[in-house]
């Protein structure tokens, strides 16, 4: 790809077939990622505050990018939950430069021991981490995401092929732009980050078929476009995000607690996967559930609530009959499904039938409760007393992060550096051979 993003497309560099250039832009990407594994620390982390700094002092180029991304879909009619999404402004735009500084400040994965020792026979064994090489992420609308994935990438030695789809297009280019100009003064490799995005939806279909050019691909959206990716993709995947997000009120919550706890992981931020979607109330919390209730419905909350739930309701309360489809539902907006259960362990046997593994929380002040929650709920993140939005890279002390899995792979729950990295065998011996 061309240094500059803005002077040429990807068309003018590699061409109009999607499956030839983003073929060609991974063999860039390979290039560029066996120099930057070699690349001590000091060099990754120094690109990293020069990414920063670029993004800081483009801020009015990128809030114009993004701007124009944002009155496209306004046009086209694009919901408020992915407007806000998609949005930067300066509070957020701080943010990611913050983020990549607060990378460049955590420990480098790549070329730590795993394990060793010495065999009897006297070979000497290390497992030490090494980078994926080259990863290709597919995202929608999240500008904010672009930069994270550049700066985990670039730390942990990858290169990364980024399609960020139609609606972030202009905020994309523009960042990516800033991105790979910061990295030519790292003295870097600048295909290191590349964006597909040009090609449309026909470069993401080329992505998910590049297999042996591409090592491995991360989706990050909604249930839709992650579906696409694990069904369609040959490159191997790492399935992320759709959080059908679970809190459940224990007979021994405290009402103040239960209260604040799930207004803000339902209302913090509506639009990420992380957002509370169903509500759990233990029937024997009745007077809690009803307080919790009414700090919904006044929060503005929309609640589909069972026949039992609906009972605890404040007159004039927004709310409708809930369906099996609700209990299925990542909202993802200001609307929250709501159940009342007889115990602990229809609870659990709710969370089961219905979770989709990212998160769930339990509020109690019972110690084998929370024990048997933590034991037998199966999902990448369990919160007692906590907050949902918590599971997220930053705030658990990851620095920025490529997304949640949702698997059972090598990587679950919040993905930073680490695992961005696979392991190498590393075995010396003095002439040893097989007896």
């Amino acid at each position: 790809m061309a240094e500059n993003t803005s002077v040429l497309t990807a068309q003018e560099t590699f061409g109009d077939d999607p499956v030839t250039g983003v073929g060609l832009m991974a063999d860039d990407a390979r290039v560029a990622a066996r120099t930057l594994a070699r690349a001590p620390r000091a060099w990754k982390d120094r690109a990293l505050h020069l990414m920063a700094d670029r993004i800081e002092s483009r801020r009015d180029v990128i809030l114009e990018a993004n701007a124009r991304d944002l009155e496209r879909g306004r046009e086209a009619g694009t919901s408020a939950a992915l407007l806000d999404r998609l949005k930067l402004d300066a509070a957020r735009i701080t943010g990611l430069a913050d983020a990549l500084r607060e990378l460049a400040a955590l420990p480098d994965p790549v070329g730590s021991v795993v394990r060793g020792q010495t065999l009897a026979n006297g070979l000497r064994m290390r497992q030490v981490r090494v980078p994926m090489g080259v990863v290709g992420v597919i995202y929608e609308a999240r500008p904010n995401v672009t930069v994270d994935i550049a700066g985990i990438a670039v730390k942990s030695g990858n290169a990364v092929l980024l399609r960020g789809g139609s609606a972030a297009f202009d905020s994309n280019r523009a960042l990516v732009g800033v991105l790979r100009d910061a990295l030519a003064d790292a003295k870097l490799p600048v295909d290191c980050v590349q964006t597909v995005d040009d090609y449309g939806r026909d470069g993401a279909n080329a992505l998910m078929g590049a297999r042996g050019k591409v090592d491995v691909l991360i989706p990050r959206g909604g249930r839709g476009l992650i579906q696409s990716v694990v069904t369609n993709a040959t490159v191997p995947v790492i399935e992320t995000g759709e959080g059908n997000v679970h809190v459940l009120v224990d007979a021994s919550a405290p009402a103040e607690m239960a209260t604040r706890l799930v207004v803000n992981s339902k209302t913090h931020r509506t639009s990420t996967c992380n957002s509370a979607e169903t509500l759990l109330l233990h029937a024997d919390a009745q007077e809690t559930g009803k307080e919790v209730l009414a700090a919904l419905d006044k929060a503005g909350v929309t609640l589909h609530v069972d026949d039992r739930a609906a009972a605890l309701l404040p007159p004039g309360s927004d709310h409708l009959k809930a369906t099996d489809e609700d209990w299925a539902t990542e909202y993802l907006d200001m609307d929250m499904a709501v159940k009342v259960v007889d115990s602990l362990d229809a609870a659990i046997e709710h969370i089961r039938r219905y979770s989709t593994g990212h998160t769930e929380a339990i509020i109690t002040n019972d110690l084998a409760s929370a024990e048997r929650f933590t034991a037998e709920v199966d999902s990448a993140a369990v919160m007692v007393n906590a907050s949902t939005r918590f599971t997220d890279g930053g705030q658990l002390g990851l620095g920025a992060e490529i997304g949640i899995s949702t698997q059972k792979m090598h990587a679950r729950g919040p993905m930073g550096l680490e695992e961005l990295t696979t392991t190498k065998w590393l075995v010396q011996g003095d002439g040893h051979v097989r007896p």
